[in-house]
């Protein structure tokens, strides 16, 4: 596969995701949700931490809720740069179709992540019991590279009790799954699923 068409790929999911997180911010308020499905909802929240909401400073009283997100913003950007001189240098060699196609799906999704923390912080308003302004005239809710995630894809597919049978967790309170997430994470999953089924064939050299 071709750069050129590396590119448009990435084009085509960065688009989306952020047609979609802007959507998002600009027309629900944060905690807002839409039940299109039983098993889907548009559930509107922000991750200012890692996966799952987890932030560096859950692990440590030394680093500051601020410190982590600059910390985790500038890795990410360190990370992306990193993924984008690999993503050159395999379709340069030529490499497999899945390599790229893998590469490149993992590089749009971290991009489209960066941008919300780097940028939506001082290009909205926030979204807290209001739908949040573009380029609000007192300014944004935060400063360059403190800006949070926007995500909305909610899957409730199944919540109930489990099996009393079932080791550990037997007759406890369960849900599938409780994550909410967005286009940029379903491409970054994707890409990895793809390299971990696919790994024979997309490092056959």
């Amino acid at each position: 596969m071709s750069l050129k068409k590396a590119l448009l790929i990435i084009f085509v999911i960065l688009l989306v995701d952020q047609i979609s997180k802007i959507y998002i911010k600009t027309h629900f308020q944060l905690g807002e949700s839409i039940h299109v499905f039983s098993w889907f909802q548009i559930a509107f929240i922000e991750n200012d931490g890692m996966a799952w909401g987890t932030k560096l400073s859950d692990f440590t009283t030394i680093i500051s809720d601020r410190s982590a997100k600059l910390i985790l913003t500038l890795f990410r950007i360190v990370a992306v740069t990193g993924i984008a001189f690999w993503l050159v240098d395999v379709t340069k060699k030529q490499k497999s179709k899945i390599l790229v196609f893998a590469i490149s799906i993992i590089f749009a999704g971290a991009l489209g992540n960066i941008i919300d923390s780097v940028f939506y912080g001082f290009l909205f308003s926030d979204s807290i019991m209001q739908v949040a302004t573009f380029l609000p005239e007192n300014g944004g809710y935060e400063s360059v590279f403190h800006g949070n995630v926007v995500d909305m894809l909610y899957f409730p597919i199944w919540n109930g009790i489990l099996p009393e049978w079932l080791p550990l967790f037997g007759g406890k309170q369960f849900s599938f799954f409780d994550p909410v997430f967005n286009v940029a994470d379903v491409a970054i999953s994707t890409g990895i699923g793809i390299l971990i089924v696919f790994n024979k064939k997309a490092f056959s050299d």
